[in-house]
């Protein structure tokens, strides 16, 4: 059996602006279950590059071990990658993106790779502000061990071992809005019309946007007493929002009714569109999302959209002033100022 996307292609398939097709960001065969909600995820991604009009080689794609890690294999193999150790990603993504500020860095991992072994990496990532996507396809169960629960599967919730889950459950979109994250979205996998537009704000965003992902395992988190299944995500859902992402320059065509829109600009001019859904919930309002987030918790739902968003964001390199330039980019003159340079930094250190 091969696992090489055949090469053949519709040749009236459409092209964006770069005049690409959308199989010039495709990846690998899945080796994955048939049914998994990642690969939804890798078709989105897929999806929102082709129609953002990226060139796969200005973006650079990490991840750490696990089902969800396996991904960037599926999706846009003409961009940059590495997979990291388990739970070291965020790491990988701080040094790369220190070095090379002009790239998109898009994390992807997994509920056992940032809410377990890489808790300590995923926290200072966000609290740095790190201009990157970060992914977690969160299925509440370790895939590649057999379906033992992970540190996101709900309190009372059954695996199909037919153990309870006796523990609380680690809410990483509460958790990244607490910590700083200016960027904090939620959705299902199964939702790739709401999806989609969240990819496209996130990867416009100047910091840390996080998206968590629903996304059921098919094989060891799909049965009746999961609150990781298909059915029962799909049953207990519930949305900020209805979500439009308009690029820069572009008409904004969509019409709500009034009070009920609200518009979030971003820094280069582009624009979320929301359409509110939630009673008492406002985007730009850390408390406000936090809330909305509890009172969906309580009522035994999985809040999706937009939650929280900070448009006047700065990431990583502007808190620390870094230079404008990528590190290959520079010359020996700013590398190596001379000693009269050096002479006064060290005379600023006494």
């Amino acid at each position: 059996m091969t696992y090489i996307r055949p090469k053949f292609r519709h040749p009236e398939l459409p092209k964006n602006k770069l005049g690409y097709s959308v199989d010039y960001y495709e990846g690998a065969l899945s080796t994955l279950c048939a049914g998994c909600g990642h690969d939804s995820i890798s078709a989105a991604i897929v999806k929102a590059c082709f129609e953002m009009n990226i060139e796969p080689h200005r973006l650079a794609k990490l991840s750490g071990i696990g089902c969800s890690s396996k991904t960037p294999t599926y999706f846009l193999s003409n961009s940059h990658g590495f997979n990291s150790v388990h739970g070291r990603m965020p790491s990988v993504a701080t040094g790369a993106n220190l070095a090379n500020r002009d790239l998109i860095y898009f994390g992807v991992s997994g509920d056992g790779d940032t809410a377990s072994i890489g808790m300590g990496q995923f926290v200072h990532a966000i609290r740095r502000n790190l201009n990157m996507v970060y992914i977690v396809m969160n299925n509440g169960c370790y895939g590649l061990t057999k379906g033992q629960d992970s540190a996101t599967a709900d309190q009372g919730s059954k695996n199909k071992s037919g153990n309870v889950n006796l523990f609380e459950s680690i809410d990483l979109a509460s958790m990244a809005i607490e910590l700083g994250a200016t960027f904090v979205a939620q959705s299902f996998s199964g939702d790739k019309t709401q999806l989609l537009p969240l990819l496209k704000a996130a990867m416009k965003h100047p910091g840390f946007a996080f998206i968590n992902v629903i996304s059921p395992c098919v094989t060891f988190n799909n049965n009746v007493g999961s609150t990781k299944s298909y059915d029962y995500v799909r049953e207990h859902i519930d949305a900020t929002a209805t979500v439009d992402f308009v690029p820069e320059m572009a008409e904004i065509t969509t019409e709500y009714e009034e009070g009920t829109s609200k518009k979030v600009k971003m820094h280069d001019g582009s624009y979320i569109a929301l359409s509110k859904l939630a009673q008492g919930w406002d985007p730009l309002n850390k408390l406000s999302a936090m809330n909305a987030i509890y009172h969906a918790r309580m009522n035994s739902e999985f809040l999706t959209g937009l939650l929280y968003v900070n448009p006047d964001s700065q990431d990583l390199h502007h808190i620390i002033q870094t230079t404008d330039k990528p590190l290959n980019e520079l010359t020996k003159a700013e590398i190596c100022p001379g000693s009269a340079a050096l002479k006064d930094i060290n005379l600023g250190l006494r």
